[in-house]
């Protein structure tokens, strides 16, 4: 069996979970986490559109595509 080494934010959010096992504590960390990702991609989306990367038409032809696929 392989062996998995765990980084430094996979040890720490593990220690937290030593601290609150509560579901309402689970749910408010998946919230947390969430908002700060969403905003993380919000904010590399908005440089990408604003340096032309990303456009309504490139949107257009994801929106199109299977990317399971990928």
């Amino acid at each position: 069996m392989e062996t998995t080494t765990l980084n430094r934010t996979q040890v720490h959010l593990l220690q937290m979970f030593q601290v609150d096992s509560s579901q309402e504590g689970l749910d408010e960390l998946k919230a947390l986490l969430y908002s700060y990702y969403s905003k993380k991609m919000d904010t590399c989306l908005n440089e990408l559109w604003d340096a032309g990367i990303l456009d309504q038409k490139k949107l257009d032809e994801l929106n199109n595509m299977d990317l399971h696929k990928l």
